[in-house]
């Protein structure tokens, strides 16, 4: 990895630094006081608290430096207007400096899961660098940048997003010559409107990539299909059900503990099994595929790559715990990942419990999406419990799907919901934790386990 000198990165970011200080050197940045390791330069952004009240904390582990507004002492710091600005100005120039090529990741869902695949395709041939779990926004893909090693070859980016110019700004910091939109979802429909509000802040990411660059677009998605002729770069597309893609999928099967399909690309075709569960991941798994074929990987290090995945932590984790089946999918949920989830629980051999939580970012959608999801709830599982403000909307749509009321329950009280867990499920069952990230899934699932101890 290279250093940074304060020098070079007050020229980059417009900031002054005292004479003094300016040869002082940096390794990585972290905006977190109590995360920081020695060597790297703490962040004092203003968020729910002044980061410059943990300035000394953060000196005191071994920062190496400051990038701040004002400085309340003698110490080595970048002082600057905007330090979040400033941030991403730095990571820009380090992005340049590095020279290596770069691929973006966005979409609705499975974003983290295809930015894991795509490295993991390309670790076959090139040496990789990835954005770590989280760093997907404004603060943690540039921190994630200068943490990047000085030989890194290829590096795989996930930009996310829940409002417009959100993406742009990420484009413009990472530059990818090459970039993956995986599908057009409802999530943070919030903030953008409308499922053609999302594409549009999601397509954001053609303004950082260079004329000549490729974007790898989901086939199967109609909003994306009909971008055909409107990018600014071009565009090639992967799908399964849509035999017009580049890349596609055929022959798909689904057991328990993996997916298989055989992929065919204008290069040939081959086979790939996958260990994760779910027709959801074939669409992440052709992205990787696409990707990996833009950048000159051999087919066989294809396979490889996708055989040896694993997913992050907190995504379709299978745990074998006290004779329970437990699906740990607490990352986070959408109503098209909520779904997908359901129909993977459903495939499991067993009596089918779904603990979800609620979808938010939804708007005015919420109480649709929340009814739907109880009325697929109400197909895929034997037994449902809901959890959180909207979990009656969640209850409503799986009586209405035919659930009895006694097989459904809806909570607003984690301990309640453990509680009726407890009392209603049984040793072989197959439990299914899901919730987007704000409703933290895993606390309700930690406090199941440990009541069965």
């Amino acid at each position: 990895m290279g250093r940074i000198s304060l020098r070079q990165a007050a020229l980059w970011c417009g900031g002054s630094v005292q004479e003094k200080y300016k040869e002082v050197t940096f390794l990585g940045a972290n905006n977190d006081s109590r995360k920081i390791q020695p060597g790297q330069l703490f962040l004092a952004l203003q968020g729910a608290r002044d980061g410059h009240d943990f300035i000394p904390a953060a000196l005191e582990k071994g920062a190496a430096a400051v990038l701040c507004t004002h400085c309340d002492g003698d110490y080595p710091a970048i002082v600057v207007p905007d330090v979040r600005l400033a941030l991403g100005e730095i990571a820009r120039q380090e992005r340049l400096r590095l020279g290596m090529k770069v691929v973006g990741v966005t979409g609705s869902v499975g974003k983290s899961t295809t930015k894991e695949m795509v490295a993991a395709v390309l670790e076959g041939a090139y040496r990789v660098a990835k954005t770590p779990a989280n760093h997907n926004n404004d603060i943690g893909m540039p921190m994630a940048i200068l943490s990047m090693p000085e030989d890194t070859q290829v590096a795989v980016m996930e930009m996310g997003m829940n409002h417009f110019r959100e993406i742009a700004y990420l484009t413009e910091i990472a530059r990818p010559e090459l970039a993956v939109v995986v599908n057009i979802g409802t999530m943070h429909i919030e903030f953008l409107g409308s499922r053609e509000g999302i594409l549009k802040a999601k397509m954001e990411i053609q303004e950082g990539m260079p004329e000549d660059g490729t974007l790898y677009l989901n086939g199967d998605d109609p909003l994306l299909w009909h971008c055909r002729g409107t990018t600014t770069v071009p565009a090639r597309y992967f799908g399964v059900e849509n035999d017009q893609c580049q890349v596609q999928a055929r022959d798909v099967r689904e057991r328990p503990g993996e997916v298989s399909f055989r992929v065919k690309t204008p290069q040939g075709e081959f086979p790939v099994r996958l260990p994760v569960e779910g027709m959801h991941y074939v669409h992440d798994a052709l992205a990787a595929v696409s990707v990996g074929l833009g950048l000159g990987v051999p087919m066989d290090k294809i396979q490889e790559g996708l055989e040896h995945f694993r997913n992050m932590e907190g995504r379709q984790e299978i745990l074998e715990v006290n004779g329970f089946t437990i699906i740990k999918d607490c990352y986070n949920a959408g109503p098209e990942s909520m779904a997908a989830a359901l129909r993977v629980l459903h495939n499991r051999p067993g009596r089918h419990v779904a603990v979800l939580g609620d979808m938010l970012e939804l708007g005015f959608a919420s109480a649709a999406e929340h009814y739907k999801v109880g009325r697929i709830a109400a197909e895929q599982a034997d037994l449902l419990f809901a959890y959180g403000p909207s979990s009656s909307r969640v209850l409503g749509g799986a009586i209405t799907g035919g659930m009895p009321l006694s097989r459904a329950k809806a909570f607003e009280d984690r301990s309640k919901l453990v509680k009726a867990l407890k009392q209603m499920t049984r040793p072989g069952d197959v439990l299914l934790f899901k919730g987007s990230r704000g409703m933290r899934m895993e606390l309700a699932l930690e406090e199941f386990l440990k009541t069965e101890e």
